[in-house]
């Protein structure tokens, strides 16, 4: 086998430079890295929310979070507000926090389900510390004052935020379109990228982050792909910047629509829009009316329009390459995972790098371990539109009744009788993710486990009392989200 030294990530934007700073500032004096990109080349550029692992992988590439903040105009994120799901008018919180203090035994959730027969207690959400800031405006967290958040980001900014932190670690940047993929005669291994200016990029590996078109994985490579659009129908989003009108919010919202579902994310700068639609019950032009009609504050720019297919490649990693980013496939971003999935793949790249040659063993397990992640994720994702009880629109009557993977059937089953919600070996979601999206959209379950029986009427009303007050009080002291941003990462004021 052919030892491994020469990368060549194919396609920059957030999945390139994100590869191009995981593999140079933790294998960097190992590997030569070479990245080429067009800037003839737009990227889709609106993975702007993020999930709390974001933090961790800066943590593993020691950067600096307020120069990270001030360069991409981010803001502070502490869950999404999920409007209009279980039913039109309904609003619940999917918060990145803890939902009371469980147990060995069980979830806490089943101690709050035996004292609310009794009378005893508040809404669930008045146990969690992230979903009652949220919910009020506020954010806070220093050295020693602890909470789980992520960040809302300018994508654009971010992309050129980590290619400024990978060129600093040795990176190359070749500008120019790819014209052509060269391939081994006898193996088949990818041995070159010729540009269309002549120039041969050679490498003894491949990222492809050519987006949607898989470039190297799908066209070059053949890899194959397993469509989800049966689960996921949604096929389409328009998206569009607008201007503040007010505070920055420290939460993601999600207004579902008769089709579909709309995005807001506030940045320090201004708000990041986009509708998600499935083409089968919505044309673009009522799309765009739709969300013309609710976006707050002015548009920065026109409306722009994304077709996408949700599913997988079936292999990421295929010969010498490893696509990351939309070109390893393509899940909604209800649940701002897209950057996250970009992250996990380049970490586990790095922890699974193919140093002494490219081994069908190593790619298959890596594979495997894609494959279960993702599905998970998608399982997460299916949830939100199967517990849905609108029958308001074709649209939503065919989420509510539709055939779902036996894997998620099996949860909520598991959920609707037994009141079990549980994190799985491969789920990025924990159980407080399960519980808060099911409970939040009205799935409630018919029993649950008894270890609240065990506690005294006194005993239930001190433990819940002292948690609800104990966080009420944490959060009346804290600052509003915008207040802190100004003082803690404020950026320079845009020009009138």
């Amino acid at each position: 086998m052919q030892k491994v030294r020469k990368v060549v990530i194919a396609g920059g934007g957030t999945a390139g430079w994100i590869t191009a700073a995981a593999l140079s500032r933790m294998l960097g004096p190992l590997l030569d890295i070479t990245l080429v990109e067009s800037d003839d080349i737009g990227t889709v550029g609106v993975g702007e929310a993020t999930i709390p692992t974001h933090r961790t992988f800066h943590h593993l590439l020691g950067i600096d979070e307020r120069e990270f903040m001030r360069a991409t105009k981010a803001t502070f994120k502490l869950g999404i507000a999920f409007e209009n799901w279980g039913g039109i008018g309904d609003n619940y919180i999917h918060s990145f926090g803890q939902v009371g203090k469980p147990s060995w035994m069980g979830e806490f959730y089943n101690i709050w389900m035996a004292a609310r027969e009794k009378g005893i207690g508040e809404e669930l959400d008045a146990y969690c510390f992230e979903l009652q800031a949220a919910k009020h405006n506020k954010f806070y967290t220093d050295e020693k004052f602890k909470i789980n958040y992520a960040y809302h980001l300018d994508a654009s900014l971010y992309a050129k935020f980590l290619r400024t932190f990978s060129e600093g670690k040795g990176v190359k940047r070749v500008e120019g379109l790819i014209g052509e993929v060269e391939q081994d005669g006898e193996s088949g291994f990818i041995t070159a990228l010729k540009l269309k200016s002549g120039e041969r990029i050679e490498g003894d590996f491949f990222v492809d982050c050519t987006g949607f078109r898989g470039l190297l994985i799908e066209q070059t490579l053949k890899s194959g792909f397993e469509d989800w659009g049966h689960w996921l129908p949604t096929d389409s989003a328009l998206a569009v910047q607008t201007r503040s009108v007010g505070p920055a919010l420290p939460y993601t919202r999600s207004i579902a629509h008769q089709s579909g579902w709309q995005w807001r994310i506030p940045l320090q700068h201004r708000v990041g829009n986009g509708l998600v639609f499935c083409s089968q019950y919505m044309q673009p032009d009522e799309a765009e009316e739709v969300l013309r009609g609710n976006v707050e504050g002015d548009l920065l720019a026109e409306p722009r329009l994304i077709r996408y297919k949700t599913g997988r490649r079936q292999k990421v990693w295929s010969k010498n390459c490893v696509a990351l980013g939309l070109s390893s496939g393509f899940l909604e971003p209800l649940e701002s995972t897209s950057i996250h999935l970009i992250q996990i793949g380049a970490s586990r790249l790095v922890q699974q790098f193919p140093f002494s040659g490219v081994s069908e063993a190593i790619a298959n397990h890596y594979n495997e371990q894609s494959v279960r992640e993702l599905e998970r994720i998608r399982d997460f994702i299916i949830l939100h539109y199967k517990v849905t009880e609108r029958d308001d629109s074709a649209f939503w009557r065919d989420r509510r009744d539709m055939d779902i993977p036996d894997s998620l059937a099996q949860r909520l089953e598991v959920f609707r009788e037994n009141g079990l919600a549980y994190q799985a070996t491969d789920d990025l979601f924990r159980v407080d993710s399960w519980l808060q999206v099911m409970m939040g959209q009205r799935l409630k379950p018919k029993g649950y486990h008894h270890m609240g029986h065990m506690m005294t009427q006194d005993q239930m009303q001190r433990a819940l009392g002292g948690l609800s007050t104990g966080i009420a009080n944490a959060v009346a002291k804290m600052p509003t989200h915008q207040e802190f941003i100004d003082r803690y990462c404020a950026i320079e004021p845009e020009p009138a």
